[in-house]
C-alpha cells in the first residue's frame, strides 16, 4: 500500500464522499459486523490484525479503520503504525456513520446478531458485580468480586483499554470463521480491492 492518510481521522461526510477510494476495514467482532456495516467494509477483528498484515500492507487504496465508536478503530491505527502501515479511522464509529443517516449494510439470510462489544462489557460486569453481592451475603470474602470489577472498570476508563472485552472477544459468537477470515484477507489482497 503506497498512500499515505492526509488525514488520522475523517468524518462521515468525507469519508462517505471518499468512500469509493478507500478500502475500509471493520475492526469489531463478526457479530457487531453482521449487526451493520458500512458499504463495503472488510471485518478484521482487532484481535486477528497481525494475521491480517500482509493482505493490508497489500491492500489498495487508503484504509479506513472503524469500530462502534472509534476506540478500537485507533488501537488498530496505532497497531498498523507500528508495522509502517498507514491507515485513517473513522471519527464516531459506524454510530456516527449512522447517527448521520448514512447506510449501513447487513448480510443477507443467516446472519449472526449479536451486542455491540460495550454492551456485552456492561451485561458482563454488572452480571459479576451482582452475583459478588449476591455471594457477600453468604460471606464478606465475594465483595471483591465486585470490587474488582469496579477497580477493572476504573482502569479501563483512565487507560482507555478493556481488560475484560478482550476476554469477551475470545467467546465463540464473537470470533470469526477461519473460513471468513481467509476469504477476507484473500479479497484485501487482491488486485482493485479497495471496496469488497
Amino acid at each position: 500500500m503506497s498512500t499515505t492518510p492526509s488525514h488520522p481521522a475523517l468524518d462521515p461526510a468525507h469519508a462517505l464522499a471518499r468512500l469509493p477510494e478507500l478500502t475500509v476495514v471493520d475492526v469489531r467482532t463478526p457479530g457487531e459486523y453482521a449487526s451493520g456495516h458500512l458499504p463495503g467494509a472488510h471485518n478484521i477483528p482487532l484481535d486477528s490484525l497481525d494475521r491480517a498484515l500482509p493482505a493490508l500492507r497489500a491492500a489498495h487504496g487508503e484504509l479506513l479503520l472503524v469500530c462502534a465508536s472509534g476506540a478500537r478503530a485507533e488501537n488498530a491505527r496505532a497497531v498498523l503504525a507500528g508495522h509502517g502501515i498507514p491507515a485513517a479511522t473513522l471519527t464516531g464509529g459506524t454510530r456516527g456513520w449512522a447517527a448521520r443517516g448514512h447506510e449501513l449494510h447487513r448480510p443477507r439470510g443467516g446472519s449472526r446478531a449479536a451486542w455491540a462489544m460495550e454492551r456485552q462489557v456492561r451485561f458482563t460486569a454488572g452480571t459479576v458485580v451482582l452475583a459478588g453481592l449476591a455471594l457477600g451475603q453468604l460471606h464478606p470474602a465475594w465483595l471483591l468480586l465486585s470490587a474488582g470489577v469496579a477497580g477493572g472498570l476504573v482502569y479501563s476508563a483512565l487507560t482507555d483499554t478493556c481488560g475484560m472485552a478482550a476476554l469477551l472477544a475470545k467467546l465463540p459468537h464473537n470470533r470469526p470463521r477461519a473460513t471468513d477470515l481467509d476469504a477476507t484477507l484473500a479479497a484485501l489482497a487482491a488486485p482493485g480491492s479497495a471496496r469488497g
